[in-house]
């Protein structure tokens, strides 16, 4: 990579605008090789010197992971004409580095959600040859019983294929409602829902807190990038 203006290569990870990467160099947020660097027109290659941002390492990597917090109301699009979409509620530069939604979450659902342009990555992730596991906070219409419990875990037929075996949690059950946490590898179209309804019981609020080894921490209709350590915990899960 050839060196670049510290805005620009502060911008460029979508995190930021490159008038507001411009404004934390000047405040001497940004140091090269231990140097503070006041120029936001100064050069840098991230890959040959160390640039730090309050201490935290920049870099130029190819790939880029995000954790993000889907309200109700939006669309996991990249875009639509007449909705907003999630990728409405993230910085442009995202968009142009390719960062998309891994899989989908029904416009009334919310939580979590990774963005990534790591096409591989977010295929494996996705295939349910991997295992990878989704849980959901789940309120419905009316009781849970063991029985529930029992169809939950023994998978179920539904109308166009099998569901395999998934974790009901009954956390709370009253005559008219439940509150249950449901965890299961796959991700078909609207899945959740139709298990439970499969047991009797309209789903009243779905929201997403885990993926894999993720967990949502973020607050709603915002983002943050993965650590490190994330990466390679997503990496693993991935490989089945």
């Amino acid at each position: 990579m050839a060196a670049i203006r510290l805005d620009k290569l502060l911008a460029q990870s979508g995190e930021r605008s490159r008038s507001d990467a411009a404004k934390l160099v000047r405040a001497g947020c940004v140091t090269v090789d231990g140097q503070p660097v006041r120029d936001p027109a100064a050069k840098a290659d991230a890959e040959l010197s160390r640039v730090l941002l309050n201490g935290q390492a920049v870099t130029d990597e190819a790939y880029r992971y995000y954790l993000f917090h889907k309200p109700a109301g939006v669309l996991t699009a990249a875009r639509d004409r007449s909705a907003q979409t999630v990728m409405d509620l993230v910085p442009p530069a995202l968009a142009k580095r390719d960062v998309l939604p891994v899989g989908r979450l029904d416009k009334d659902t919310t939580g979590l959600l990774l963005l990534t342009n790591d096409g591989e990555l977010a295929h494996r992730l996705l295939s349910p040859k991997r295992h990878v596991w989704k849980e959901y906070l789940v309120a419905v219409d009316g009781p849970l019983t063991t029985q529930d419990v029992e169809a939950f875990a023994c998978g179920m037929e539904l109308s166009d294929f099998t569901a395999k075996p998934a974790e009901l949690t009954v956390l709370s059950t009253a005559p008219d409602g439940a509150q249950a946490v449901v965890r299961l590898a796959e991700g078909k179209f609207h899945q959740v829902k139709r298990m439970f309804a499969a047991r009797g019981r309209n789903v009243l609020t779905l929201h997403r807190q885990a993926f894999g080894p993720l967990k949502l921490d973020v607050p709603e209709g915002t983002h943050r990038p993965l650590t490190e350590e994330e990466i390679a915990a997503l990496h693993l899960a991935a490989q089945g």
